[in-house]
């Protein structure tokens, strides 16, 4: 009877895991760049009571074990990195990735990060940086009198200068991608870094290499789906309320037992 107390327990402990990250899901709705969470369960351990081929009689045997689960257990919370829908913004700087890829960014310690947030700023050095101030790989700067600025979809970066009739290449964006990017460490601010499970980052033209383009004028959304997100909320609460009477029944049945005895 306690083995249910027991497993019960882990059911709901489960559910409630599960709530956290649909809770995070719907909190990010809104953030561009965010890729919805996903909490992975297992079941424990069993409890072999007869195993399988055991003989049940002279001359016979069970065809099938007798085993007892003991709950579950959180396995991971991984990403859905599917393409979200990308939305015009009408901001020149907005970049939005079409495809697979990230944009580096240097954080103050000199680490590199990855994001999936193209809402790019400049700096009144001229730097371009995220919307946190993290500036973009590679270092690039945009004159504060440069006009027309234009970012082509392989990220050539170029604008008119005072004085010139040609437009002047400025820089150029580029491209991380990973051999496993489910791999790598959520750092929040829509940020991500590299682990040994990613692997290494592959720093490349966009279009190349299987990389995504880049869409200037455009961000690429949340991919939270609401609509799932409620169902997965209602779906967690039931079962959370179910577990929750399993451990109640349970108890009602070792008090029916002890006044047995």
């Amino acid at each position: 009877m306690f083995r249910s107390l027991a497993t019960a327990a882990s059911g709901m402990e489960a559910q409630q895991t599960k709530l956290d990250v649909t809770a995070n899901n719907i909190a990010n709705v809104s953030t561009s760049g965010f890729k919805r969470g996903r909490a992975e369960f297992a079941d424990l351990m069993y409890q072999t009571i007869r195993p399988a081929g055991a003989p049940t009689g002279a001359a016979t045997n069970a065809p099938i074990p007798t085993e007892i689960g003991l709950g579950t257990r959180l396995v991971a919370t991984s990403h859905d990195l599917g393409q979200g829908e990308l939305h015009q913004t009408g901001n020149t700087l907005d970049v939005a990735i079409e495809g697979k890829g990230y944009l580096g960014v240097q954080l103050p310690d000199g680490t590199l990060a990855y994001t999936r947030n193209g809402a790019l700023q400049v700096t009144a050095e001229g730097r371009l940086v995220t919307s946190d101030g993290y500036a973009i790989e590679g270092d690039i700067t945009i004159p504060p009198e440069a006009q027309n600025v234009s970012i082509a979809n392989d990220g050539t970066i170029s604008a008119t200068l005072p004085g010139e009739t040609q437009s002047v290449q400025l820089g150029k964006i580029q491209v991380a991608m990973f051999t496993n990017p489910g791999g790598l460490a959520a750092q929040g601010n829509t940020l991500f870094r590299e682990t040994t499970a990613s692997g290494t980052a592959v720093v490349g033209t966009p279009g190349e290499g299987g990389s995504g383009t880049l869409r200037q004028g455009m961000l690429e959304v949340s991919n939270v789906n609401v609509v799932e997100e409620m169902i997965d909320l209602i779906s967690g609460q039931r079962a959370y309320e179910i577990n929750s009477r399993v451990i109640k029944a349970a108890d009602e049945m070792l008090g029916q037992t002890a006044q047995l005895r």
